[in-house]
């Protein structure tokens, strides 16, 4: 199977005009149709640029989601979209913002296919290999509140079922579509390797290893197994407008390697908080990690050189034929976007494409397919 070793996490910046429009159909002043034409331009442009960077594999940016969790969201009846607990994010400066997050408040109904049409859309524009980005079930898990949630879902256990069932459902339609790359995003696992999160688990009676092991059992369960398709895990600490949640090294939380049927896993590694490479030696030989060693949350370019040297400090702890490079998370796992311009993101996206040509030569892919 070919190793895509330039990848992109997912999310991109909602251009100016896209989010006018949105603000404008959500107030009912934009019709579905003309809506959908800025929509679509977007993604054309993000098609565009992401192969002009010359990434090996792209996505639609996202851009028909209001977050990296909006497709499930949207597509269901079933959920408040901003009735849920409130997650802080922070930066390094001190500063704080809340993120108001979806509930379940009745039984889930699935109105429409979740990612069916961002794929084919991208499928139907180029020829380059796309992939398509899913929310995890255990990402799905935090929008079950006891008080909130009951009335539709006795206990968390009922909730995940059906979760697991659209979740599995949707893999299955991409699969039968052709997408041969499927990547399951799962930030919640983080809050299982922050010290201070882990005790906060334990302190409200819950053993986070045991919650590891519960999420580890549903995202095998969603994924299953489909040889040829290729399953992406990405691990990040939190991303909502250059803000994180979460700090700590994978460690506490290395055993998703072993124990996952996922054959990539997309990892956060662009500053200290992200902790050391030690726990790639925990990595089965014949899965494949994909370094994030550029920022998403900060203008500044990084240099080729100091991307080299830390790939080459991955490899004491795996093989350099096993590794990918990648930014550290989205653009814009939500609407409003990190602290960053276009002309930063695209320059860090080339950067990727460029370093990942450098380091592993003609095992990359160096000609881009063209658009339509």
């Amino acid at each position: 199977m070919y190793m895509y070793r330039s990848d992109v996490v997912g999310s991109l910046l909602r251009p100016p005009a896209l989010k006018e429009a949105r603000r404008r159909y959500e107030a009912g002043e934009m019709g579905a149709a003309d809506f959908k034409k800025v929509e679509d331009r977007a993604v054309d442009e993000a098609i565009d640029m992401q192969i002009r960077s010359g990434l090996d594999a792209i996505t639609d940016g996202e851009l028909r989601r209001y977050a990296f969790y909006g497709h499930l969201i949207d597509a269901m009846e079933g959920f408040d979209k901003l009735g849920g607990w409130a997650i802080p994010f922070r930066n390094e400066q001190g500063e704080r913002l809340l993120l108001q997050r979806p509930v379940v408040v009745s039984r889930l109904r699935r109105k429409r296919p979740m990612c069916a049409e961002e794929f084919t859309y991208v499928r139907a524009r180029t020829a380059h290999p796309a992939k398509a980005t899913m929310v995890s079930a255990q990402q799905a898990a935090a929008y079950y509140d006891p008080e909130k949630s009951s009335s539709a879902y006795p206990d968390i256990d009922s909730y995940l079922a059906d979760i697991v069932d659209i979740l599995r459902a949707e893999v299955d339609e991409l699969i039968r579509l052709g997408c041969t790359y499927i990547q399951i995003d799962a930030p919640q696992y983080t809050a299982l390797l922050d010290p201070e999160m882990r005790d906060g688990y334990r302190q409200r009676g819950n053993d986070p290893d045991r919650l590891l092991d519960l999420a580890i059992e549903v995202d095998n369960a969603v994924i299953r197994h489909h040889p040829g398709v290729v399953f992406g895990l990405h691990l990040c600490r939190g991303n909502n407008q250059s803000k994180f949640y979460a700090s700590g090294d994978y460690g506490p939380i290395s055993r998703i390697f072993r124990r996952t049927r996922f054959e990539r896993f997309l990892l956060e590694y662009d500053d200290a908080r992200s902790g050391g490479f030690e726990p790639l030696a925990e990595v089965p030989h014949d899965r494949t990690v994909v370094l994030g060693l550029v920022s998403t949350k900060r203008p500044e370019l990084e240099s080729k050189d100091e991307l080299r040297r830390r790939i080459e400090a991955a490899t004491e702890f795996i093989p350099l034929e096993r590794l990918a490079l990648s930014p550290r998370c989205g653009f814009a796992s939500t609407m409003e976007g990190n602290a960053v311009t276009g002309a930063d993101q695209e320059a860090k996206l080339r950067l990727v494409a460029e370093t990942a040509s450098d380091v592993w030569g003609g095992q990359g892919r160096r000609r881009a397919a063209r658009a339509f």
